[in-house]
């Protein structure tokens, strides 16, 4: 018998660059102990890049967290930068400037579920 494979991790966004009431534009859920980009959380990242990439007066702040019952404070923070520096390094590919996004490793320091994620917000420059 055949063992199904697991769903790939969603990528949550807003239609446009309103944000939610916690100020979030983009959550990007990943695998438990991944750090690679979610395919699918591309086509919400190349939009956010479109749109932003213009707005001289915008900055992206990446939050990222990672959490798991056997990952340690120090591996946790670890995993976490990876994340966001995987998600930064798409943006920028995607034409961002680097200047324009902040990265911050928070690790295992939320009680939000799902705690493995990089969560961009809009911050002015």
């Amino acid at each position: 018998m055949a063992v199904p494979t697991p769903p790939e991790p969603k990528a949550e966004s807003t239609a446009s660059l309103t944000t939610g009431e916690d100020g979030r534009l983009i959550r990007v859920v990943f695998d438990e102990s991944q750090s690679k980009l979610p395919e699918t959380a591309k086509p919400n990242l190349l939009k956010l890049a479109d749109q932003v990439k213009n707005q001289r007066d915008v900055r992206l702040q990446l939050q990222a967290y990672a959490g798991g019952e056997d990952l340690k404070s120090n591996r946790a923070r670890r995993l976490s930068l990876s994340r966001a520096l995987s998600v930064r390094s798409f943006l920028i590919e995607s034409g961002i400037r680097s200047t324009r996004i902040d990265v911050r490793a928070l690790g295992d320091k939320t009680s939000d579920e799902p705690k493995n994620r990089v969560d961009i917000t809009l911050a002015p420059r």
